[in-house]
């Protein structure tokens, strides 16, 4: 189970080099360990595959193509590190391959903004350059680059400062001129259901003029928003919902002219199936012709989980889904044929299980502010993540705005989560444990009072709002090694632990998951301490693993 992390203690590096390409080598070894999730995969291994195509939180998904290879980016809001990006060789199957944003530059992030942070980002290749350009409603709108989507990226561009631009997406147009598409924040701008297009400078990364509204919404489209921009056969094509998140649906603008007029169509609804609100993504064309739309479907405790649609272009119209009504719009899809893309379906889902061997975090992993190094080891003892106890923020009762959260995406509808972690060093009045967290939050926390140790459940309802948590169901332990499990399963989480990793006894009762500010709930890892004076304990996480429920 430890043997990548006992080889990287033991051996002897020349030079720094030598030490990265070892690295690298254990980075790919154990991507390669887990690259099936045992939890959810959308391939149906009969050239054909399911929807959602990742049963996690990707919110506001938008798509590039380069050549054989797709690139997925998302909303990351408050999380560090941000702007996830994923990779695929056939739009089905997923993994992580990094984060464009390891921190947020703002020391302003340092503690915890909930909602904050990246909105809506757009992914687009030109000119042998990858970009990302994303609205921060309190800041304006950003632009990272890099030539190389799996290495390091830019550090991030203010290209517009501005409060409440946001969902900004970029557009080189034929003639070499350089313009950008963006939405408004009506909690910061005062205004909503309006697109916005600028005139960029030829690099990118400054506004040229003010701006033109070339859609207004508020008759037809309330809450228009998250534009995606291109041009097709002579017309450019704004891509956008319009509705609101759960109940929402997709909106195709066209015009001759950049800045309008623009004709309007919604191409995309619930229709009569199950899949609530089915908008706002990013369009792919394949050689062979295909096309093909990603979108969210907001799943309330779940997060906003991406979807994969067919789209047939139809007089100058894509048209996206399944079974159109009498106007157009179509239905989507659960089930469908796999793209024809010129790779086969290797089957890959973003990475869940942990066995902690690597000197650095996993891609799923993050924190619920920018981190400090103090908060966690993955070499002080190899093979474990060392979580050190932190006080709870200034004038706060519980851990909604801890920063020192380790977290990650809820991955399916139903699964089993179990760690085992070793609590031999967390001092009296620390507590260290396994959450499904959002506004409210529940866990299995073990731990140490002035008479030893204790496992119990902990629940807080309305976090936000600082309320303090209850705790449940104390039973008295002498081991100090544990296995602590939460299973998920129709939007509940039930608890229990083990003292010899075999018999599992339940622990509290069963909590209803509640979504976070923008994102789903999460699975998170923590410790902490009620006195802030004093030397800090710790406790060993030897390893995470998530399976299907038996």
């Amino acid at each position: 189970m430890r043997l990548l992390g006992d080889i990287y203690e033991m051996m002897t590096f020349t030079n720094k080099t030598s030490r990265s390409i070892f690295v690298l080598l254990l980075w790919v070894a154990a991507l390669q360990s887990q690259a099936q999730s045992k939890v959810w995969n959308p391939d149906n291994n009969d050239g054909t595959y399911s929807n959602p195509i990742i049963h996690a939180d990707y919110s506001d998904p938008d798509i590039c193509r380069v050549g054989d290879d797709f690139y997925m980016t998302a909303s990351s809001f408050n999380a560090v590190p941000g702007l996830p990006i994923l990779h695929s060789r056939d739009l089905v199957n997923w993994t992580l391959i990094n984060h464009a944003l390891p921190a947020n530059q703002d020391s302003h992030f340092d503690t915890p903004q909930h909602g904050n942070g990246v909105w809506a980002p757009s992914i687009r290749y030109h000119e042998e350059l990858f970009y990302i350009y994303w609205g921060d409603p309190d800041r304006g709108i950003f632009m990272v680059q890099t030539d190389d989507p799996r290495s390091e990226w830019s550090a991030p561009v203010l290209v517009k400062k501005a409060y409440g631009n946001i969902d900004a997406c970029p557009l080189w147009d034929d003639d070499g001129r350089m313009y950008l598409i963006h939405a408004f924040a009506h909690s910061r701008a005062g205004v909503k259901s309006l697109l916005q297009v600028v005139e960029l400078t030829p690099d990118g990364t400054q506004i040229l003029d003010k701006g033109t509204v070339v859609f207004d919404g508020h008759q037809d489209h309330p809450t228009i928003e998250g534009p995606k921009f291109y041009k097709r056969n002579g017309y450019y094509y704004i891509f956008a919902p319009g509705g609101g998140v759960p109940t929402g649906w997709q909106i195709i603008l066209r015009s001759k002219n950049i800045y309008g007029p623009y004709e309007d169509k919604i191409v995309l609804a619930q229709g009569n199936t199950d899949i609530n609100g089915p908008h706002q993504g990013g369009w792919v064309e394949l050689d062979n012709g295909e096309s093909w739309f990603i979108h969210f479907q907001d799943k309330g405790p779940y997060g906003r989980v991406p979807h994969l649609q067919p789209v047939t272009w139809k007089k100058g119209w894509p048209m996206m889904g399944i079974n159109p009504n009498k106007e157009g719009v179509g239905e989507p899809v659960l089930n469908y044929s796999n793209p024809k893309t010129n790779y086969g379906n290797d089957q890959w889902t973003p990475q869940d299980s942990d066995e902690f061997d690597l000197p650095t975090l996993g891609l799923q992993w993050q924190w619920n502010a920018n981190p400090r190094p103090q908060y966690a080891s993955l070499t002080t003892r190899p093979g474990h993540l060392q979580l050190t106890s932190q006080p709870l923020s200034t004038g706060t009762q519980n851990l909604w705005m801890s920063p020192n959260i380790l977290t990650q995406k809820i991955p399916a509808m139903d699964f089993l989560t179990t760690i085992k972690l070793d609590v031999a060093h967390l001092a009296e009045g620390e507590e260290t444990g396994l959450m499904i967290f959002g506004m409210d939050y529940s866990g299995i926390v073990v731990r140490r009072t002035n008479g030893g140790l204790q496992v119990v459940q902990s629940i807080c309802t309305d976090a936000p709002k600082n309320t303090t948590p209850s705790y449940e169901d104390s039973k008295d332990i002498k081991a100090s090694t544990l296995w602590l499990s939460v299973q998920v399963k129709n939007g509940k989480a039930s608890y229990a632990y083990s003292i010899d990793g075999e018999a599992f006894d339940p622990i509290g009762s069963e909590q209803t998951m509640r979504e976070g500010k923008w994102i789903g709930a999460k699975i998170a890892l923590y410790a902490s301490k009620s006195n802030p004076k004093g030397l800090p304990g710790y406790a060993d996480i030897d390893w995470i693993r998530l399976s299907a429920i038996e």
